[in-house]
């Protein structure tokens, strides 16, 4: 599906053709056919529009015929019914600056397109460079709301966790890691690129337009250091759980042996006195009461041993 949208007096006009200064959206579903009928009409390489396709789709940019190339990852949240996978994951969008429009390419639907849809009437369609950074600002804050949501998931799972040991937690956090990671990778590959974009200027900015480019050169530092430092107290988080698991393990096995070696005794006092061979006391009207007692004796002795040494 391709959208087409002019600022007009401050108020977001949607259209039917792509016109000088508009901002052309494609959003799913994608067909080959409009990418090559977009591709014709706006003489735009048609490998820039179906690169966003490829969900693992490095981040870069690149110009050919003047036509210039921005892929930035991007969070959103994933679908996918299988309960292993991660609760967030990060896809490609493709930012194109053509000679007279900008065109941004989403194989999924996501937050950050949305959020500068929203604030489009606001825009500078004009000013095709400064549209480039907002869009990009919009993603650095969609990373950053996905990462306090992913922290206070991280909490509520992990006070569960205090609670009772289950699989389903730990299967959450194992998601939230996974999720994570995508994350860090994310940013980590978009940092370079926009340290990359300062250095060789490639979107030819204004020292004003730099300075914002610096801003959120800055604003995705403070994200990748903060996924960094959630996925590093994850980690010691689960550390701890798996070690107080084993602990508890040790402990129930450990009061299963004691159990076993109290028990051990009267089983062998009552084998001993129900052998088929003369014993002392066979005839006696105590028979059954004295193996009863000396077992009892017995276990007592052995329990308190335990209770005392805290083995029990």
């Amino acid at each position: 599906m391709i959208q087409y949208f002019r600022n007009i007096n401050h108020q977001t006009i949607a259209i039917d053709k792509p016109d000088s200064g508009a901002w052309v959206n494609v959003l799913p579903p994608l067909k080959l056919e409009e990418f090559t009928e977009l591709a014709g009409s706006l003489d735009i390489p048609l490998d820039f529009l179906t690169d966003s396709l490829d969900i693992d789709e490095r981040t870069r940019f690149e110009e050919e015929d003047n036509v210039k190339l921005i892929v930035i990852k991007t969070p959103t949240e994933n679908n996918s019914f299988n309960e292993s996978d991660a609760f967030y994951i990060t896809i490609p969008i493709c930012i194109i600056l053509t000679h007279n429009q900008i065109v941004t390419v989403n194989s999924f639907e996501n937050a950050a397109i949305k959020k500068f849809l929203s604030t489009f009437q606001n825009r500078h369609p004009d000013n095709r460079k400064l549209m480039v950074l907002k869009i990009i600002e919009k993603v650095v804050q969609n990373f950053l709301e996905y990462l306090k949501e992913i922290n206070l998931q991280r909490n509520i799972i992990e006070q569960k966790l205090y609670a009772s040991n289950r699989n389903e937690q730990l299967l959450e956090m194992m998601r939230i890691q996974k999720s994570l990671v995508y994350f860090v990778t994310a940013l980590r590959s978009n940092e370079l690129l926009l340290m990359k974009i300062e250095r060789t200027n490639f979107l030819a900015l204004t020292d004003e337009e730099r300075e914002i480019l610096n801003d959120l050169i800055v604003d995705n530092s403070q994200a990748l250091e903060t996924a960094n430092i959630y996925t590093n107290i994850l980690s010691s988080t689960l550390d701890a759980f798996a070690s107080i698991i084993a602990n508890n393990q040790n402990d129930v096995l450990k009061r299963l042996s004691v159990i076993t070696i109290v028990l051990t005794f009267p089983v062998l006092v009552a084998s001993i006195y129900g052998m088929n061979v003369p014993i002392p006391y066979a005839h006696s009207s105590y028979a059954f009461y004295i193996p009863v007692l000396l077992s009892l004796v017995i276990s007592l002795v052995i329990g308190w041993f335990f209770l005392r040494k805290k083995l029990f």
